[in-house]
């Protein structure tokens, strides 16, 4: 899509302040969607994670199948993709809030997510000055693979891939879900004088069984969900003014990042991030343009200068703030000192995770999942190891649902 600069510029801001409204009025942050669900088995956030990746993924397919995007993004993977969301996984549950969430937090007057930012930023800068040796015994060791999607390695156009690939990710949801919902299995499992093929054909039946049920289980909760929407019969104003259900955020999201996706590209943050760390720096004197990771990776000409991914960026801020201003949510909230080394520590490996892996949570876990990347499904796994690790670490004393 050709635009004039003005265009661009009129709809980075745009994504950027509809990013911030929809992550502040439903509190979506990829923090609660997984440690919630480890720690509690709460699946309010979760649910509008997966609604929002399936639809994105329907949309992004269609748009790669008839060229209304601005190419994929495939990174080059291996056991440091992993390694690189394991690192980011730690620092977001830690600090209590993702990429996005620190963001929409910061808008809505929290002090401490702002510190967060800032030991990002401070991670950014170290990462960038060591790039060099991180490329050569980092990136080239533990990443040897070439970049990779499967709408480029399987034989379909983009559009059968994406919706296999909901359909895959659905009956796997549906499996895993009816599987919780079964009574347990009254033979406990394998008996010593069952025959193996009566106890294969138990476990098949079983395993039909959860994908029914859980299917069952989506379905009703859609109808629910569509139901509540219709029914709601308080007055407009009031409805915009309270809090959204996540899964409502998570499919309007996907639509904005479609939009994003045709005039930009993937939808990510902290690479943004880290352009403004080497702008600012830059404005303050600093020769950032001799440092190759600015110079040469983030500012490919060596111009350091403003983007429109980094106007989206703070538009995304500003939308927030507009957001918790008009609902009554904003106020300036001073963090707790004794949570303090959190925020730092946590900042600090999100800055440094968010690099190893080539993105964040939103790169990875939301755009480079609806883009099945394979570099994104290992940074994913390693993203969501990292918060099951850290989560199990921080309420130990009291222990996890999960």
């Amino acid at each position: 899509m050709i635009l004039s600069p003005t265009a661009y510029i009129g709809i980075s801001i745009a994504v950027g302040l509809a990013f911030g409204i929809l992550l502040q009025k439903a509190r979506f942050c990829f923090v609660s969607a997984f440690r919630d669900f480890v720690a509690f088995k709460d699946t309010r956030v979760l649910k509008g994670l997966l609604a929002g990746v399936a639809v994105m993924t329907i949309f992004w397919s269609l748009q790669a199948t008839f060229g209304y995007f601005r190419g994929f993004w495939t990174p080059a993977w291996g056991l440091g993709s992993l390694i690189g969301g394991f690192v980011f996984g730690l620092g977001m549950t830690l600090a209590g809030g993702c990429a996005s969430g620190t963001l929409y937090r910061a808008g809505q007057g929290y002090l401490q997510f702002w510190l967060v930012l800032l030991f990002m930023f401070v991670g950014y800068i170290l990462f960038a000055f060591a790039f060099p040796v991180a490329e050569t015994y980092y990136f080239q060791t533990l990443n040897p693979f070439d970049g990779q999607t499967l709408y480029l390695a399987l034989p379909f156009s983009p559009a059968v891939t994406g919706a296999l690939a909901v359909a895959a990710g659905t009956l796997a949801y549906a499996f895993m879900k009816g599987r919780s919902q079964l009574p347990d299995d009254p033979s406990g499992g394998a008996g010593v004088t069952a025959d193996a093929r009566a106890q294969a054909s138990i476990g098949a039946s079983r395993s039909v069984a959860a994908v029914s049920t859980g299917l069952r289980g989506i379905a009703e909760g859609t109808v629910e969900y569509v139901r509540g929407i219709r029914e709601d019969d308080r007055p407009l104003k009031v409805r915009l003014r309270d809090s959204w259900d996540a899964r409502t955020a998570g499919v309007a999201m996907a639509l904005v990042a479609s939009l994003w996706f045709s005039v930009h590209g993937h939808w990510a943050i902290t690479g943004s991030e880290a352009r403004w760390a080497g702008y600012l720096l830059s404005r303050a004197g600093f020769d950032v343009a001799s440092v190759d990771y600015w110079g040469s990776v983030l500012f490919r000409d060596g111009n350091i200068s403003l983007t429109i991914d980094m106007l989206m960026i703070v538009s995304l801020i500003i939308g927030s703030f507009i957001a918790a201003y008009a609902s009554g949510d904003f106020r300036i909230r001073k963090p707790k000192l004794n949570r303090v080394p959190n925020y730092a520590a946590g900042g600090l490996l999100m800055g440094v995770g968010s690099r190893l892996a080539a993105g964040c949570n939103i790169a990875n876990l939301f755009s480079g999942v609806a883009l099945l990347s394979v570099h994104s499904f290992l940074a994913g796994a390693g993203i969501i190891l990292g918060v099951y690790v850290m989560t199990h670490y921080m309420y130990r004393e009291v222990g996890c649902a999960i």
